[in-house]
């Protein structure tokens, strides 16, 4: 790869050259490459996930960005070299992560982060047994990252599931153990 400064003759120049070379401009520089090729190999497993999981993104992006007002956010998530759709298909493709599940008193406190947002976070409480006690939505703390679930009842030896969603629908789910 080269970048090409001062050059008159590649001011205008875009595209393959042939077989050869490609001529291409990114952030503002004009970059001349090696050709590239399609591969002969039988893709892997994880290389063919990674390509659904990516049609899935670029799916979502260009469905959201419809929207005027997650376009206009997206958007303002950018950096140099980037736009909304970047940004939707980066947020699509990455799940929400659950830091830290605790209880205090009679309140589940769920610690979860996106590097976009995350949308919503489900707790269920489920008793010793396996049984649904309650479920329903936490709501989201001053901190932006931490949210809240009040309890009506703590089954001793029961699970807190929780669940964390982001925009695009990724979801990830932990379980908490009550001691």
């Amino acid at each position: 790869m080269a970048l090409i400064k001062d050059s008159v003759l590649f001011q205008l120049v875009r595209g393959s050259l042939g077989n050869e070379i490609t001529i291409y401009e990114r952030n503002g520089q004009i970059i001349m490459a090696k050709k590239r090729s399609r591969s002969n190999k039988k893709p892997t497993q994880k290389q063919l996930e990674a390509r659904y999981k990516m049609k899935i993104a670029a799916a979502y992006a260009k469905e959201i960005l419809k929207d005027p007002e997650l376009k206009a956010y997206y958007k303002s998530l950018t950096g140099p070299g980037q736009n909304a759709y970047n940004m939707a298909v980066k947020d699509a493709y990455n799940a929400p992560e659950i830091q830290d599940i605790r209880l205090e008193d009679a309140q589940v406190v769920v610690r979860a982060k996106n590097e976009f947002r995350v949308a919503e976070v489900e707790v269920k409480v489920l008793d010793k047994e396996g049984e649904m006690v309650e479920r329903g939505r936490a709501v989201l703390g001053r901190n932006g990252v931490d949210w809240y679930y009040q309890v009506t009842t703590v089954p001793p030896q029961g699970k807190v599931i929780v669940v964390a969603v982001d925009l695009p629908g990724n979801e990830t789910t932990w379980d908490y153990v009550i001691s």
